[in-house]
């Protein structure tokens, strides 16, 4: 998982349960459930009855005599909420993802296409089984006829950089570049070696 897919879930989580939350708390209240099972609420429960609003008269006045910063600070707030979400969204609509791959070159063979993600998957399955090699994540990136291929190994302690890229780009890359007859796929390739414990040498 990317960074940036984690923390599209986290967000997607998170507002989910912000949404979830606020949903339930207005469902209890119109179907007036806390009094039909009597429920004992914590005192200061707002929406505890089907007549309650969320913010009173009351509370409109508590708030609005804390002072002349109150207001513009609550809109502030609000617009960087708004503004933050914009971002979030032109950002997944952003996204350079290529969807379909054409199959045996350009344009497809009889509208053959290959999905990216299927072809990462391949790519990495097969990197993963390189020697030396103990995992392998592959992303596939770019606009449709411009991708980029980026590929994370993680190397075995017994695994030596050249032998394994010399490995990747005369299998699972030219395998890869061979079935989708693009032959200029740039690849982005990030070695890493595996923590291991210390060996003793008798």
């Amino acid at each position: 998982m990317t960074p940036r897919s984690a923390l599209n879930r986290t967000l997607l989580a998170l507002a989910g349960l912000v949404f979830l939350g606020g949903g339930l708390l207005i469902l209890f209240a119109g179907l007036d459930l806390h009094r039909r099972h009597d429920l004992a609420l914590p005192a200061g429960w707002p929406l505890t009855t089907p007549a309650d609003v969320l913010l009173g008269s009351a509370d409109r006045a508590r708030w609005s005599s804390q002072g002349w910063w109150w207001w513009p600070a609550v809109i502030a707030a609000l617009v960087l909420t708004a503004l933050l979400a914009l971002w979030w969204l032109l950002a997944q609509l952003s996204r350079h993802r290529p969807g379909s791959l054409p199959v045996g070159g350009t344009p497809p063979q009889e509208g053959v296409e290959l999905r990216d993600r299927a072809l990462s998957e391949a790519i990495a399955n097969e990197a993963g089984a390189l020697p030396g090699v103990g995992h392998a994540a592959v992303v596939i990136t770019g606009r449709p006829g411009r991708h980029r291929t980026r590929i994370d190994l993680t190397l075995t302690p017994e695994g030596t950089p050249g032998a394994t890229l010399g490995a990747l780009c005369e299998g699972p890359l030219g395998t890869a570049r061979r079935s989708t007859g693009l032959i200029d796929m740039p690849a982005e390739v990030r070695l890493q070696v595996s923590r291991h414990g210390p060996h003793r040498v008798e």
